[in-house]
């Protein structure tokens, strides 16, 4: 029997309300701690006070990268490393099945590797034993970690994706996200080039939210076995919400991030509205939503 939809979600002012109902909080980065540009005061201040609270805090991010490089542009962003008990990204998870190559997905690969993404991602083919080939035709499978230019639209990658398929080359997507809004621009993500490619036939292989291996290790970082007692704020019910569920734990939903455009900041009943006829569309419901992530 399914669990009954809910007609309203509860709308709270600030996470201070709940705090006594969780031990750990796993938090998104982007929508909900800084807009890639800048942090969120109000969301820092959020994140140090839970850390006073003696709270277990995880962020958990579908950025592209190792996670120490994710901490380091925290840092750069103002939010401090020691304000997380750990970090974890997709990039981490998907640059550890590569160099592993325990599931059968990889153990299939071959050794020549075609890199799409931007420069700011090289990182992660440093310590990986794959030759990385400049020519598509010349590859194994593909590793996509991101765009190429922040005005990109998916078939500008017809000159890779095309070819690609043609040689059955499968996929890693280090990001599952669609499209993220950077200083108030929406700009297109690894995962919509990867959802191309799938729509053309292409095999892709993703980790990050809300694919649950990167939750299971997840929740081994926050160390708390009762799921009803940890916390996954985001703003996406496709990545966030929807990995916070399949996992057994809360969401804490955002609206002023990705879906901003359709909630206006929950700032009217009618937004409310619009809210669960959202949350009904994408099959997914938090325990509560807030305009920003704050205390």
């Amino acid at each position: 029997m399914s669990a009954p939809v809910p007609n309203t979600i509860p709308l709270l002012s600030g996470v201070s309300e709940i705090i006594d109902d969780y031990d750990g909080f796993v938090i998104d980065l982007w929508g909900v701690m800084h807009d890639g540009l800048e942090a969120f005061p109000e969301a820092v201040t959020a994140l140090k006070n839970l850390r006073a609270a003696g709270k277990r805090i995880v962020i958990l991010s579908n950025a592209p990268r190792r996670a120490d490089s994710v901490a380091a542009r925290n840092e750069e962003l103002g939010i401090a490393r020691d304000l997380a008990d750990a970090v974890l990204s997709s990039g981490e998870v998907t640059w550890r099945n590569l160099k592993e190559r325990k599931l059968p997905f990889y153990q299939q690969l071959g050794q020549n590797a075609y890199l799409i993404g931007p420069s700011r991602d090289l990182g992660m083919k440093e310590g990986l034993d794959f030759n990385f080939v400049e020519q598509v035709g010349d590859a194994d499978f593909i590793l996509l970690t991101g765009i190429w230019d922040p005005q990109d639209s998916v078939e500008r990658y017809d000159s890779v994706l095309k070819p690609a398929l043609e040689k059955k080359l499968p996929m890693v997507c280090a990001n599952p996200d669609l499209e993220v809004i950077r200083g108030g621009k929406r700009e297109l993500c690894a995962g919509a080039v990867a959802h191309y490619y799938e729509d053309l036939g292409g095999v892709v292989q993703y980790h990050g939210k809300p694919y649950q291996d990167i939750y299971q290790e997840c929740m081994q970082l926050v160390g708390i076995e009762d799921g009803s007692r940890v916390l996954a704020v985001g703003d996406s019910l496709r990545t966030d919400i929807a990995g916070a569920n399949a996992a057994g734990i809360h969401g804490l939903f955002i609206a002023g991030g990705i879906h901003s455009d359709d909630l206006h900041g929950l700032n009217a009943p009618a937004d409310m509205i619009k809210l669960v006829g959202l949350c009904k569309r994408y099959g997914q419901y938090p325990v509560a939503a807030m305009p920003i992530f704050k205390w």
